[in-house]
């Protein structure tokens, strides 16, 4: 099999500026008027986005990095040599997958300041085993609703991921089944400081329901950040 190599550079340059995308700065910004960046853990995903601006911010984010990095992973389509579902092809698909995942944590179009990437990891997964992804989403979100913890459920969501990968859909993939490992690793590593938040329960939560009586809280939390 012959490669295009220009043409595969090209492409990861492109999933890396797909990735760069920072959904939550200028969602944040123009609809809100707020850099999600000076307010709350300083970073510029979804977990912050939440925390900071509620769900009617968090979720378009959400998606948006969802979808950012899915396109990513699916510009392989513009080459004809990977065969796929073969090793080559679910390997390519990683790269470009990672190169949109180091653009949203560290963005070209946001002077290198993204996020944590657990929304842009799920666009990956969910473009490469969609219902795999699916499965695990629907487990964070139930975990979101339960716990009130973005961070909490992104972490209990990518340990079960694997399992669900083994377990439910009996994936036999080395590389995305090693990529799945890799995935709660990472998330444990870029997530320390809210695991010591969570652990001596500073963690703010996320209320989807009863989202008026937290958004006054919240109002109050950061005029209270204003005048220090």
């Amino acid at each position: 099999m012959q490669y295009n190599l220009g043409l595969n550079i090209l492409l990861i340059i492109i999933a890396y500026l797909l990735g760069s995308i920072p959904s939550a700065v200028w969602i944040g910004k123009f609809f809100f008027g707020k850099d999600v960046r000076e307010h709350g853990s300083g970073n510029a995903g979804t977990t912050n986005t939440f925390r900071v601006l509620g769900a009617k911010a968090g979720f378009p984010v959400f998606f948006i990095d969802v979808i950012k990095a899915a396109l990513a992973v699916k510009l392989i389509y513009f080459t004809d040599y990977y065969i796929p579902q073969t090793g080559d092809y679910i390997n390519f698909q990683f790269l470009l997958g990672a190169a949109a995942l180091i653009g949203h944590i560290f963005p070209v179009f946001a002077q290198f300041k993204g996020g944590k990437g657990v929304a842009s990891l799920l666009g990956i997964v969910f473009a490469i085993h969609p219902w795999a992804a699916l499965s695990t989403f629907i487990l964070w979100f139930i975990l979101l609703l339960i716990t009130k913890y973005v961070s909490l459920s992104s972490m209990i969501a990518a340990f079960t991921f694997p399992i669900i990968l083994i377990v439910v859909f009996e994936t036999r993939t080395p590389s995305l089944l090693i990529f799945s490992f890799i995935i709660f690793v990472l998330l444990l590593f870029t997530h320390q400081k809210n695991i010591e938040r969570l652990i001596s329960r500073e963690e703010s939560k996320t209320h989807i329901i009863g989202r008026k009586k937290h958004k006054k809280k919240l109002e109050q939390e950061q005029e209270q950040e204003q005048e220090q």
